[in-house]
């Protein structure tokens, strides 16, 4: 096996592509799309982003307080990438994606409708690290497209279409290898 050795970076692929909806009172919502987001607890649930300070939403998200992570699905992956190249200092966002704003229950910030899963999250500290800033954040509520959901109202997550970001290519995600526990349980006879 031959391998080079490269400089410390980031390597952790693939990660979730998110669109972070966020907004200042009297302004109009913006979004940022990030691929540095990711769960930091279960109880309470939190999660983080990290976003560069001269990003347009980073004093958007730092003086309200809030935002909504929507995970992006093949269906968006496109807006999440106009989303990430042009900054909301130029252009509203949801207009030009045609992206439809939906009220939050907790959060003064919007959700987008056409994403599966929409998470509201209250900003509880922002850890200054370098290249970026971590937002910490509690999560305060979800929302889940009933589209998606079974007969026995289980959420089909993996039937969405989900996105992911790796090495700076979008992929869908793809087949099933096997579940939580599976190389441990036992066999049926």
């Amino acid at each position: 096996m031959s391998k080079q050795l490269w400089k410390p970076g980031n390597m952790l692929y693939p990660l979730p592509a998110v669109m972070v909806s966020c907004k200042r009172a009297d302004e109009i919502p913006n979004i940022i799309t990030v691929a540095w987001a990711g769960t930091i607890c279960t109880n309470p649930a939190m999660v983080s982003i990290s976003i560069r300070k001269e990003r347009y939403s980073y004093d958007i998200i730092k003086d309200s307080g809030e935002f909504v992570i929507n995970l992006v699905t093949d269906k968006l992956v496109k807006a999440a990438d106009w989303c990430g190249v042009k900054s909301g200092r130029d252009f509203d966002k949801f207009a030009r994606m045609n992206l439809t704003p939906e009220a939050g229950s907790t959060v003064s910030v919007p959700l987008i409708a056409e994403s599966p899963v929409n998470i509201e999250c209250k900003v509880e500290e922002i850890k200054e690290l370098g290249s970026h800033d971590m937002f910490i954040a509690r999560v305060t509520a979800v929302w889940a497209d009933e589209e998606y959901m079974d007969e026995k109202g289980k959420f089909l997550l993996n039937d969405t279409g989900l996105v992911t970001y790796s090495h700076g290519e979008y992929f869908s995600l793809g087949k099933k290898l096997g579940k939580f526990g599976y190389s441990v349980q036992k066999k049926k006879k």
